[in-house]
């Protein structure tokens, strides 16, 4: 198998400790509230508090990314979802399971800053969307593991710690998978000096077996010029500002689309629609079935189709399915919501979760992109924090129609902005992209393997 494949496959694998351990939660949320006698406000805390440390982690995941590089902090990654897995099984009050559960945001967190940019800077222009989107995928796998896991330890004695704590052995796995993958070269080119660029041709050597030490050293001296020649243009942020735009809005699109209310609290909704318990969750690992599937389809349709067609699509297919959901609660036909929230999970599947990590990590230049992936998904976060932490208590003061009906509106939106705002980035080099972010004319140059 081609080592940038290997190597995108290990650093996605953080994606499916993401979905794991944000879904993990749906399935022990009810016990812990009755366990521990909360009201729906500390319930919510509680619930969210993984997402609050998301959003830190996603802030200030650019900094260990730039600073210490693309692999160590994969690692601490993998660190810190062992940890808040073992703490979470263990927790005696809901105070450290918060915590514990804050710790395990932190690794969610930095993930999304640091395993879509390290595969993005390997990765092919032919390619890139598919191997960037692998992360999409492990995350798709990880929900399904968690609610297909829930299922079967729903029952067992103290059945929520051994929900919670079944991370633990993932998180184990990818961190010492970790260990074996090289450092990114652009990383290390970036950072500059004869050692980190030897470092660098090493690495690019094995990506490209086939070039010659002349090969070589021409890719490692472009990548090195394109980002002089950035310089300028980027001396700050500043000069970013529609990168920064089109980052934080499909960040914020992403999640009023109320994806991360479905995914966290998938029974309690198909409990509304009248199934029991047990049948809520047997259609929640339909949801990770649905959810799979059509992640499939969308990384198979990123390089064909492109970023922004996908965008159009899911979002017709979310306006569809969630005013089909808002119609149904409202008109008392409730058996049809288990039909519509798989068909808004299949929109969202090949539409944003198939582009979102792709796009943000690859419309910033080098120097910035660790800040530029950290914006994005710092915003996604702190968007999923507010609406996990307020939808126990939305839903009690609301009728289903009302919260459904406003997230078909947000999506109206979403798809007149990707109309008339979202640029294509399919098949164009990195450095081509981070020209068209600063303004600068595009030159023609011949890369090493169509990097």
């Amino acid at each position: 198998m081609n080592s940038v494949v290997v190597w995108s496959l290990v650093s996605a694998l953080a994606g499916f400790l993401f979905g794991f351990d944000t879904v993990v939660i749906s399935g022990a949320e009810r016990t812990i509230q009755s366990l521990w006698g909360l009201s729906s406000w500390v319930h919510g805390v509680a619930m969210a508090s993984a997402l609050y440390g998301t959003v830190i982690g996603a802030m200030f995941g650019g900094l260990p990314s730039d600073r210490l590089g693309r692999k160590p902090t994969l690692v601490w990654v993998g660190v810190l979802y062992f940890v808040s897995a073992v703490w979470s099984g263990l927790a005696h009050d809901v105070w450290a399971l918060t915590i514990a559960r804050f710790i395990g945001g932190l690794g969610v967190g930095i993930s999304t800053v640091a395993s879509p940019l390290y595969i993005s800077e390997i990765a092919p222009p032919a390619t890139r969307g598919r191997l960037t989107g692998l992360f999409q995928l492990n995350i798709v796998l990880g929900i399904l593991a968690a609610f297909f896991s829930n299922y079967l330890l729903e029952g067992v004695a103290n059945d929520w710690r051994w929900m919670l704590g079944a991370e633990a052995f993932p998180a184990l796995a990818y961190t010492l998978a970790t260990l074996a993958i090289p450092e990114s070269p652009r990383w290390l080119l970036l950072r500059g000096g004869d050692d980190n660029r030897r470092r660098a041709l090493g690495v690019l050597a094995t990506m490209e077996p086939d070039a010659t030490p002349d090969d070589l050293e021409r890719e490692a001296d472009r990548i090195e010029l394109a980002t002089a020649a950035a310089g300028p243009a980027a001396g700050s942020l500043a000069g970013l500002r529609r990168p920064i735009l089109l980052a934080f809005l499909i960040a914020l699109f992403n999640q009023l689309s109320g994806i991360n209310a479905v995914l966290y609290f998938a029974p309690r909704i198909f409990e509304m629609a009248g199934l029991g318990e047990k049948a809520a969750l047997l259609q929640s690992i339909g949801i990770g079935f649905t959810n799979l599937v059509f992640t499939f389809i969308g990384l198979w349709l990123i390089d064909r189709l492109g970023r922004r067609t996908l965008l159009v699509i899911g979002s017709l297919g979310y306006v569809f399915s969630l005013g089909l959901c808002s119609w149904a609660f409202a008109s008392g036909h409730e058996r049809i919501v288990p039909a519509c929230i798989f068909a808004f999970v299949a929109a969202h599947a090949i539409g944003q979760g198939a582009v979102i990590w792709v796009f943000i990590a690859e419309i910033f230049p080098d120097r910035f992109r660790a800040t530029g992936q950290a914006i994005g998904c710092a915003t996604h976060w702190l968007m999923a924090a507010a609406l996990t932490t307020v939808f126990p208590t939305v839903v009690s003061s609301f009728a289903p129609s009302t919260v459904f009906a406003f997230f078909c509106g947000m999506m109206v939106l979403q798809l007149v902005w990707v109309l008339t705002m979202v640029p294509e980035t399919k098949g164009v080099p990195l450095e081509e992209l981070a020209r068209r972010a600063l303004g600068i004319p595009l030159e023609p140059h011949k890369e090493l393997g169509n990097r």
